[in-house]
């Protein structure tokens, strides 16, 4: 498969510099015909998708999303961590999201960490992680985790319509976890 970021096969330095010039230049050609849309920063359709930061899943996409329908939060395996939290209160507090959707996927890498992952970290530079790796085993049972999370919590105004899904990555459907199950 190939991107438009894609490194060049050979081994030898490109000419055209790094990935991330190539991605700052992509950018002067983006803002060339680049138009304020005229928006602000509270989404649309007033939901906050939640997710793995996974570079196979391509969110808006997947989901029939626009630019300004949605906040998205994305980090290792999508999992609801205090810095989720953080990031929905102020999406639902200051800019008026309503509904939240967690997406994790099959064939997470979280699924093949543990914790020993902060153990090797602190043996090699010194310092344990302050941070837990939320590795887990059962991505259904971590979508229903990531949902008890987010519905108790204390600084969520909306925690009604808080639904999980499983996006496979070779079809590229969401299969509907159940929370009580």
């Amino acid at each position: 498969m190939t991107t438009s970021a894609s490194l060049p096969t050979e081994s030898a330095p490109s000419e055209a510099g790094t990935v991330i010039d190539r991605l700052v230049e992509a950018n002067q050609r983006y803002a060339e015909s680049f138009t304020d849309p005229g928006m602000d920063a509270r989404p649309v359709l007033q939901v906050a998708v939640v997710a793995c930061m996974d570079a196979r899943i391509d969110l808006h996409a997947a989901l029939g999303l626009q630019l300004g329908d949605c906040h998205t939060i994305r980090n290792a395996g999508g999992v609801v961590t205090d810095d989720t939290i953080r990031s929905l209160t102020i999406s639902q507090r200051a800019l008026g999201t309503r509904s939240v959707i967690l997406i994790h996927h099959t064939g997470c890498g979280l699924e093949s960490l543990t914790e020993d992952f902060r153990h090797e970290l602190e043996d090699e530079v010194g310092q344990r992680p302050s941070w837990a790796v939320e590795a887990f085993r059962d991505v259904d049972q971590d979508v229903r985790q990531s949902m008890q999370r987010v519905r108790t919590s204390p600084f969520l105004r909306h925690t009604d319509d808080v639904r999980g899904f499983v996006f496979d990555v070779t079809t590229g459907l969401l299969r509907e976890i159940d929370p009580a199950s």
